[in-house]
């Protein structure tokens, strides 16, 4: 049974390359995948409302509660913090700071169970980087105080009560953190590059929803292990956006907010992939852009790209587009530990009816959301967002060939193992642990450079690693899939996306990532008890996480 299916996944992801043919045949996808698509605006931050660009420069209250008709697409409730800074009222705010300054908010718990927020990717200690241990009660108070010292990039923030954290992210709380600095913001005036016009912070989810539109979080035991996917894909909280764009350069900050659907984003018009410019990622600019026509993006990883539509026509269309690839789910003998699990977990029954010209799976029903959560598979083909050239403008900047030097990551320091993989009864482990919030299974006895070896094992799916308060430095990717090492960027099997900092690796099935971490910086005081965990949502409220004690 076994060697079957993964005959059939390996025959339907070769089927769907074949389909794709001469030119990318990304055309005749398009041609279905993207004719459900409406005049609905993307959601672009503002100055309040849903997504509203808030710098605060005093101290503010977040609210997470339930919010009734703040969901774009439906009109739905959803969950989200709210603040109220200089008489204007915000809900997710995007919070912009710059480097250097306080900050300081409150939260207060409107839900009716624990909470606490996470500012993922942003230097803090460990009491104001949301251990689950924090968590507070309904009604209850949390204080956060720390200066701002990360770099200029994109972070983001959301919930981490332990087991609640995928629910709640899911429900809508999640939002951005960025981070400006003066060169920042010498390079943002120098390319005319402006938060919410020309400078667009993009999240992507994928949501299930009822007959009703509402969101639906009710995962099965197979979903738990998995991961849940949607069969409704959200950008910036709407269904089938289009931003209407003018012949310049844009600027578009991605940011994978799903608790567990993996994305292969590429541009596409007319059929043809586009080269586009990543500069930066999880942890601010890279060292020089790279042209790239694709990247893998996993949950709670962020891209910084820049798309240049300056030869585009007025009325020209282009689609930031899923791109077909295998997730790899279920792969060798973890079958046999939970089943079949289900199909829409695979690139299987998706691809292969591109490959048979079906078109795309992502049929969307007369009430702006489709109908079964298998219609959105993961590996399959399917349009993201459109982009709708209708203004035409001299736009004459050249792209830039190089950004700001980061100095080499350090590669000494103590060599750390970490494993990921299933226990024979089923759940994710990592170094044969799952989480206890008393036990302490890594201690960094010393602050200074490590070299941790993260391998997944064969019999495994992907897992995305995210470490709390440092930041990687991707030295070497070994025992890569063909379709990671097709776009390695160097001799050590790096992606374009590893250069630079990376709070979040993606570490694929029989593949180890080869990363060193400095524990010295942030020089951060006292013991700290920081987290490692799978960003698989599901994974990290199953217990796939571990504490970090840092002496």
């Amino acid at each position: 049974m076994q060697q079957s299916r993964r005959k059939f996944l390996s025959l339907s992801s070769t089927a769907v390359l074949l389909a794709i043919g001469a030119d990318l045949g990304f055309g005749g996808l398009l041609q279905a995948a993207t004719s459900n698509f409406s005049s609905a605006q993307l959601p672009v931050p503002g100055k309040s409302g849903l997504f509203g660009l808030l710098a605060p420069e005093e101290k503010f209250t977040l609210t997470a509660a339930e919010v009734k008709g703040a969901l774009p697409a439906t009109g739905a409730p959803m969950l989200a913090y709210s603040a109220k800074y200089n008489g204007m009222s915000y809900l997710n705010p995007i919070l912009v700071l710059r480097k250097g300054q306080p900050f300081e908010t409150t939260l207060v718990n409107g839900l009716d169970e624990p909470t606490i927020i996470h500012w993922h990717g942003v230097d803090c200690p460990w009491k104001q980087a949301g251990h689950p241990s924090y968590a507070i009660g309904p009604k209850n108070s949390y204080e956060y105080s720390f200066p701002i010292t990360n770099r200029a990039g994109t972070y983001w923030y959301h919930p981490h009560p332990h087991g609640l954290t995928a629910k709640q992210a899911y429900m809508g709380l999640a939002s951005f953190f960025i981070v400006r600095d003066d060169e920042e913001e010498t390079f943002a005036k120098e390319f005319d590059f402006r938060l919410g016009e020309t400078d667009i912070p993009i999240v992507i989810q994928d949501k299930r929803l009822t007959h009703d539109g509402r969101l639906d979080y009710s995962p099965s035991k197979d979903d738990l292990m998995m991961g849940y996917l949607g069969d409704t894909l959200l950008v910036n909280g709407q269904s089938n956006p289009t931003l209407k764009t003018s012949t310049r350069l844009y600027r578009f900050r991605l940011l994978n907010g799903s608790t567990a659907r993996i994305y292969n984003l590429s541009f596409i018009s007319d059929g043809r992939q586009l080269p586009f410019l990543l500069i930066g990622n999880d942890g601010g600019f890279l060292p020089a852009p790279q042209q790239i026509d694709g990247l893998f993006l996993s949950p709670g990883e962020r891209a910084d790209i820049l798309l240049d539509m300056s030869s585009f026509s007025l009325g020209n269309e282009i689609f930031l587009q899923n791109v077909p690839f295998d997730p790899m789910h279920n792969e060798g003998e973890m079958m046999g530990m939970s089943g079949m699990m289900n199909m829409e977990h695979s690139t299987g029954a998706a691809s292969m009816s591109h490959a048979n010209g079906s078109g795309s799976q992502h049929a969307m029903g007369a009430g702006g959301h489709a109908g079964s959560h298998g219609s959105l598979g993961e590996g399959s083909t399917y349009p993201v967002l459109r982009l709708l050239v209708d203004k035409k403008v001299t736009y004459a900047r050249k792209l830039p060939t190089n950004l700001f030097d980061i100095p080499a990551p350090r590669i000494e320091g103590f060599d750390r193992p970490i494993s990921l993989a299933m226990r024979h009864m089923g759940g994710w482990t990592i170094n044969d642990h799952t989480f206890d919030m008393n036990s302490l299974p890594i201690v960094v006895k010393k602050r200074g450079p490590e070299i941790w070896r993260i391998s997944n094992a064969k019999a495994s799916m992907p897992h995305p690693m995210h470490l709390h308060g440092y930041f990687y430095r991707v030295l070497e990717r070994s025992g890569s899939p063909t379709q990671v090492k097709n776009r390695a960027v160097d001799a050590h099997g790096r992606l374009a996306t590893d250069l630079g900092y990376k709070d979040t690796v993606l570490v694929w099935p029989g593949e180890t990532v080869t990363v060193s971490i400095d524990f010295s910086s942030p020089q951060y005081p006292g013991e700290q008890l920081f987290l490692f965990h799978c960003h698989n949502l599901e994974h990290e409220d199953q217990g796939m996480m571990l504490n970090v004690k840092i002496a």
